[in-house]
């Protein structure tokens, strides 16, 4: 095609919409960056710019005078033209299947992906449909690569997390086969809680790996696991000392799970080991929840014995208690006790949005 055989570029050239006037409006069409195509009502290709000789392959003459649903794949045409009716019936600006994957059909039979945002164009007493096609493969590809490449992600997170989880096991089954080969009952204690400590980092990994986004921590279904770890490390009876627990949806990142966890162990070891002497019967109650201000509370409560009045958490000669201590200021947050009627430690902090 010459630069004189342009319909928009030769003065005397017939104007790209019959029974349209201003030629200003095709000159905009015609130098569109998307393929633009005008079709009558019976979707009879009417008007195509130069983009969409390159888009589709054809010659602008080889596309005029044709029905729209050459350019659709085969197996998308039979509901075509009820849509097409739809659009006619409720005329206006809008994308042609929202949130559906739409494909065309290029001259050589390949199909590619595109988006089509479709405008009502009224042209003597017909209602005309102008369709702007943009070719999105490229982008389709991009985030196909992109998708494919966080499940590898994913996968391998997911991995990491259960080998690690493995190797904290490991050690837990190490502390706790020398724990049996020491009569010392103050040492073995002392192996023990070590012992639930490993166990709860790696029950934080084990929650992280079962999880579909292995990015954060529910807390919900750690406390679960490590409820039921200590109760068989401690032979709690539950007829004698009941768990009653308030637990929230709060998702955590792994960078506050793990203290968040260790944390929870100690405060709940110190109430199941200390709380209730001498086959004493109670009750213990979890709290964790979100706060509207944005910060993260856990509270365990219990109506135990209660703590010692001058117990000073921050300079405890406890290596649990300086461990919560040492894990709350880590956590930026903050922690306070009640001393009796009921006993309860809780801890707050500021929720923070995995990255």
């Amino acid at each position: 095609m010459t630069e004189t055989d342009h319909p928009v570029l030769s003065p005397a050239a017939p104007a790209l919409f019959p029974g349209v006037d201003d030629d200003r409006f095709g000159r905009v069409v015609e130098y569109a960056p998307n393929a633009m195509i005008l079709t009558d009502p019976r979707g009879i290709i009417t008007m195509v710019n130069a983009e969409t000789e390159k888009v589709f392959g054809y010659r602008r003459e080889e596309l005029l005078g044709q029905a729209i649903e050459m350019l659709v794949p085969e197996r998308f045409r039979h509901h075509h033209s009820g849509l097409r009716g739809s659009f006619v019936l409720n005329p206006g600006p809008r994308p042609m299947g929202p949130g559906r994957d739409l494909y065309a059909l290029r001259k050589d039979g390949s199909e590619f992906a595109v988006e089509i945002g479709l405008n009502p164009i009224p042209i003597g007493d017909q209602m005309h449909i102008l369709a702007a096609i943009v070719d999105i493969s490229d982008r389709k590809t991009r985030q196909q690569h992109l998708e494919r490449s966080l499940r590898e992600k994913e996968l391998l997170l997911a991995e990491v997390h259960h080998r690690v989880k493995n190797n904290l096991q490991i050690v837990y089954s190490l502390l706790d086969l020398q724990s049996a080969q020491i009569e010392d009952p103050g040492i073995r204690e002392m192996l023990r809680d070590s012992c639930n400590r490993v166990r709860s980092m790696a029950q934080v990994h084990q929650t992280l790996y079962q999880s579909e986004d292995v990015s954060q921590v529910e807390l919900g279904h750690f406390f679960d696991d490590l409820l039921r770890s200590l109760h068989a490390s401690y032979v709690v009876d539950s007829s004698r000392i009941a768990i009653n627990t308030n637990i929230s949806q709060v998702f955590l990142p792994i960078g506050s799970a793990v203290p968040c966890g260790l944390i929870a162990n100690e405060l709940l070891s110190n109430a199941l080991k200390h709380a209730f002497p001498g086959g004493r019967e109670g009750k213990i109650d979890v709290f964790v929840g979100k706060s509207d201000t944005n910060t993260i509370r856990i509270d365990v409560s219990d109506n135990g014995v209660g703590l010692p009045e001058k117990l000073d958490v921050e300079n405890s000669t406890s290596l649990g208690l300086q461990l919560v201590y040492m894990l709350v200021d880590q956590l930026h947050g903050t922690i306070s006790v009640n001393h009796a009627n009921p006993t309860c430690l809780s801890v707050e902090f500021p929720a923070t949005e995995a990255s």
